[in-house]
């Protein structure tokens, strides 16, 4: 969990560093998410944060909502320095929260509940993920870090997931997932004897299964009929099938935001 909350951190500041020089007209800019701007990837984040230390903090489930557009329209009249500034104060909250959770402890969501160290794990996912979109929409290329081994590991924990969100059965088969992370060293999830296998650069794989990039728009290699259905389906976060990215150029084919936050 230690480790867990320091690559939290780390990618707040990843983000904070893309947010705090941008002057109020480029909060204002679209990202790839059909309809959402900058300020929206933002508010987002900033809701769920708070949802996310209520629900640790607070007896009882997550607060009630009604869409994840609902809520981010219901922020767009607020000035991008209060903006920033809840962001700020809701990620601090979150975090003084989730330093009181043991790995194993059951935190409730939109969704399954998860463990302790999924619960974070996946703030850090949608973290790395909304900070992505943020990316795109200022035209900027991220320094990739190894931190995205976590990403990867809630990608492929959610394959049954995938499947169930799309009204599909679970693969009876397993799959084995091979990446090369971001510093150069291989990385691997699922038995070594698998027929199914998924390979290419961590970086992809995670673009893919929290549909930042479309499949075709990366070097992953699949082996397997179901190594091949899941990468079209992939879903690393609660909530709806996501509608994913148009191949090409990263654009979005409807909004892909996800009830994980």
């Amino acid at each position: 969990m230690a480790e867990l909350l320091a690559d939290l951190r780390a990618e707040t500041a990843s983000l904070d560093g893309l947010l705090r020089p941008l002057r109020p007209e480029e909060w204002e800019l679209a990202t790839p998410a059909e309809g959402w701007a900058v300020r929206d990837q933002v508010s987002h984040l900033a809701w769920f944060d708070d949802a996310a230390t209520a629900v640790v903090t607070r007896p009882g489930g997550p607060p009630g909502m009604t869409s994840v557009d609902d809520l981010v329209a219901e922020a767009r009249g607020m000035p991008p320095d209060e903006l920033y500034a809840w962001f700020g104060t809701a990620r601090a909250r979150s975090l003084e929260a989730f330093a009181t959770l043991g790995a194993r402890d059951r935190v409730p969501w939109y969704g399954p509940d998860m463990s302790g160290a999924s619960f974070v794990t996946a703030r850090l996912m949608e973290t790395w993920a909304h900070g992505q979109d943020v990316a795109d929409g200022l035209g900027v290329v991220r320094e990739p870090t190894d931190r995205l081994r976590h990403v990867a590991m809630i990608g492929f924990r959610a394959m049954g997931y995938s499947f169930l969100v799309n009204g599909l059965p679970a693969p009876a088969e397993p799959v084995r997932v091979e990446l090369v992370t971001p510093g150069g060293e291989p990385w691997t999830a699922g038995p070594d004897d698998a027929g199914a296998v998924v390979r290419g650069p961590m970086l992809d794989f995670c673009l893919v299964v929290t549909q930042r990039r479309h499949l075709d728009d990366t070097a992953l290699e699949s082996a397997g009929a179901t190594a091949r259905a899941w990468l079209a389906i992939a879903q690393a976060f609660a909530g709806p099938p996501g509608s994913g990215r148009a191949p090409g150029s990263g654009a979005a084919s409807g909004g892909v935001q996800g009830h994980a936050g």
